[in-house]
């Protein structure tokens, strides 16, 4: 048995054990029920519940996920068409969403794969501002699908110093420290 300051109280009967945690108020959890004897601990079990339950939301809070959105075409999709959904896979992109395209055929359409290439060609070219292709075109059955990721966010490194004033041309800008800004009655118009 461990007690509840983490130190080895020894083997002992489970009455006693049970009767060592009512005492102080904890509860005895089996800790190690394959080893002989098996090993208990002295503990409040609630709490313990609580802080892995706290544990596993942090790490989950850590990982970063991506959702998918979809959006389909068809081979004859028409140029309104083409564009209105092409507006809104750059739109999930720029969401940092995930985008699969979908490209449905039908019948006789399975004769002219070239034609779902070409959209999704296209598309690749029109959206290459703002993602890039994870997984090329490929069929499944009657589909033909394309997977494309954003692009990695960039970050704006900050400024340390922040102009006061602007001025009518960059060679009168003057940049000034915090504590100089500090220093000028606020409410007050300065000029320098």
């Amino acid at each position: 048995m461990i007690d509840a300051e983490g130190n080895q109280a020894g083997v002992m009967p489970t009455h006693e054990a049970i009767r060592m945690a009512r005492d102080q108020g904890l509860d005895l959890v089996e800790v190690s029920p394959t080893s002989r004897p098996p090993v208990c601990r002295v503990m409040d079990f609630g709490k313990y519940k609580y802080e892995l339950s706290k544990k596993q939301k942090q790490s989950k809070k850590k990982q970063h996920t991506f959702q998918i959105k979809e959006v389909k075409f068809r081979p004859k999709t028409e140029e309104h068409d083409y564009q209105f959904k092409k507006k809104h896979a750059e739109e999930f992109l720029e969401k940092h969403y995930k985008v699969k395209f979908t490209l449905m055929f039908r019948g006789r359409e399975l004769d002219h794969k070239e034609m779902g290439y070409k959209i999704l060609d296209r598309l690749t070219k029109d959206l290459v501002h703002v993602g890039t292709v994870d997984r090329k075109p490929e069929f499944e059955g009657r589909l033909m699908i394309m997977y494309m990721s954003p692009l990695p966010a960039k970050v704006q490194p900050k400024a340390h110093a922040r102009p006061v004033a602007t001025a009518a041309s960059p060679s009168e800008a003057k940049e000034v420290s915090h504590a100089e800004i500090e220093d000028q009655p606020s409410g007050e118009e300065t000029v320098s």
